[in-house]
């Protein structure tokens, strides 16, 4: 797949998602095969007012590239400025433009997928951040529309093509569906029928066999792995070996689950204070230990961690029950 004059090695690309694709599970998710990672959303709006507290997000590791930075908001000066700052303080790869977040202080802002609401608006936001990005190319993520009864994911995509823009992931659902329901890939499918650029097909991959699918039925270019990724970053590997009609490798034992953990809430210490990063660990232990049995009293120990000696504490304590268990055993 190329995305304007970038080549990305891999169609497995993982989602931008706030609170969750920092720089530490960028990496994780890197090394276990993502081929395209993405930062958190960064509000182009706080860019533009030299907020402090917004550059770390859209700092990149040494080695991640092909990578983007994804910038939301719908203010055209805020906009086309933020893609500058981002091009000249985060040297990405590409630029990506959030039209698809259905969190309502975002979308109900007129961000977002607010942007669904006003096509005109959305195609002079892209076309703002084209000016400001310069030589990198612009991508934009959205929904299929606000609601069902607006579907209007194929009508911007084409206006955001003649715009040229570099390529487009659709996420199968609408802003009020929030992530319940079915994601719907016929859309997904008719956009890329439509279009010269490439499209990368989102919603409803939870596994190595979904990536594969809907790549085969959308005929997309890429599969962006969203939700399917919490407390699996093997899901690439899995993914890789479906698309390629290999043996799905399964999951590693939980021991080595539990270092990799260990391993991202390190880094992530480092890119940020302990304290911050052990809060935010706390949801990423436990998507790690989904669907262990009898998970529940360390899941509870996890909830109160707040320091990587904590850290060290729990995971200690879940290899000396598995060892007990398998000495039992």
């Amino acid at each position: 797949m190329r995305i304007g004059s970038v080549s990305i090695p891999s169609p497995l690309v993982l989602a931008p998602m706030a609170g969750v694709t920092d720089l530490a599970f960028r990496t994780i998710c890197r090394e276990l095969g993502a081929g395209y990672t993405i930062t958190e959303m960064v509000s182009a709006k706080a860019l533009c007012y030299q907020d402090q507290k917004t550059l770390p997000l859209m700092r990149l590791g040494e080695d991640e590239h092909p990578a983007g930075v994804q910038i939301f908001g719908s203010d055209l000066a805020c906009m086309e400025e933020g893609a500058a700052i981002v091009r000249e303080v985060a040297h990405p790869d590409i630029i990506d433009i959030n039209m698809g977040c259905p969190v309502p202080k975002v979308a109900n802002n007129g961000d977002g997928s607010g942007l669904l609401r006003d096509l005109d608006k959305a195609c002079r936001v892209a076309e703002a951040v084209r000016k400001g990005a310069g030589e990198i190319p612009v991508t934009v993520k959205m929904r299929l529309g606000w609601d069902k009864g607006n579907i209007v994911c194929l009508e911007l995509a084409q206006c955001l093509e003649d715009l040229g823009i570099a390529a487009i992931t659709l996420h199968g659902r609408t802003k009020v569906q929030m992530y319940a329901g079915t994601a719907n890939w016929d859309w997904i499918r008719r956009v890329k029928q439509a279009l010269s650029i490439p499209v990368i097909a989102n919603g409803d991959v939870f596994s190595g066999q979904d990536a594969a699918r809907i790549l085969r039925y959308t005929g997309a270019d890429g599969v962006m792995i969203a939700r399917g990724v919490f407390g699996n970053p093997w899901i690439f590997q899995q993914a890789q070996a479906a698309i390629d009609g290999r043996p799905i490798p399964p999951l590693p034992p939980l021991s080595q689950r539990c270092d990799t953990a260990v391993r991202q809430f390190e880094l992530a210490a480092q890119y940020k204070s302990e304290k911050i990063a052990c809060l935010e660990a706390r949801k990423h232990y436990a998507w790690y230990l989904k669907g262990v049995p009898y998970a529940g009293y360390w899941k509870s120990e996890i909830s109160k961690i707040s320091t990587l000696a904590d850290v060290y504490r729990v995971t200690a304590g879940i290899k000396r029950e598995l060892k007990d268990a398998s000495d039992d055993g």
